[in-house]
Order: structure tokens, then C-alpha cells, then sequence
């Protein structure tokens, strides 16, 4: 099983950082939290600060653990590990995604997401 971890991101409005994988990619298309594997003695926390600098340049500061989704996609099983996290600081250039979007709460159900990610968005919506 893989652990990958991702960051739920608020910005000074509240507003959260979704971003749909590129093409080429596993789950291409579909919107998730940003995120990655971690690597060997990494904590999530590493791993997110690490993950967000390297694929869209930006820092930030998790801060909470948010929850853990199991999920197997046939081919590989993952283990989720969200935590909610805060933008510090940087300009998004994006690297293994193609878009982003800063949205509210309730917009994220008209973003089709990757399968892991969803049971993070269903708990989002009934904060």
C-alpha cells in the first residue's frame, strides 16, 4: 500500500486549493487536494511542505490532520492522509497538474474528484 499524503489549503478568504491531475497521469482529469507520496522516514507534514514547494511552488503550513481514506484502485492501494493545512506564501506554477481553482466550501461538489479524495469532500461540506 502507498502512502500519499494531501493537503486541504485555506487561503486568507477561507477559501480551499483544489487541482485537476494533467494528462499522462494517473487519474488525469479529475480534481484533488494536492499532495504526494512520502518518501521513506517522511512524516505527512514533510511531505506536504516538500510536495507543494517542488509541484506548484508554493509554501505552506499544515496544521491539523484531517483524516485517513483507504482506497484501492485496482491496480494500486493507497492510503490517504489528509491534513488541513494554510497558505504561507508563493505564485502557483503548476507541474504535475493542469489547473487549480481557490474555491469555497460549497463549490467543491461541482468538481468531479479523484475516488480518494471524495470521502475528504463529502466531510468538508457537512463542517
Amino acid at each position: 500500500m502507498i502512502e500519499v499524503a494531501a493537503a486541504i489549503i485555506e487561503d486568507a478568504s477561507r477559501r480551499i486549493l483544489i487541482a485537476r491531475r494533467a494528462e499522462g497521469k494517473s487519474q488525469a482529469g479529475l480534481w484533488e487536494f494536492p499532495g504526494g507520496k512520502l518518501e521513506a522516514g517522511e512524516s505527512p507534514e514533510m511531505c506536504l511542505k516538500r510536495e507543494l514547494l517542488e509541484e506548484m511552488g508554493i509554501t505552506i503550513e499544515p496544521c491539523e490532520r484531517f483524516g485517513v481514506n483507504e482506497h484501492d484502485y485496482g491496480s494500486v492501494k493507497i492510503r490517504l492522509i489528509a491534513y488541513k493545512a494554510t497558505y504561507v506564501s508563493g505564485e502557483i506554477v503548476l507541474v504535475d497538474h493542469d489547473a487549480y481553482r481557490w474555491v469555497s466550501k460549497d463549490e467543491l461538489g461541482g468538481f468531479v474528484f479523484a475516488p480518494a479524495d471524495i470521502p475528504f469532500v463529502e466531510k468538508l461540506g457537512s463542517e
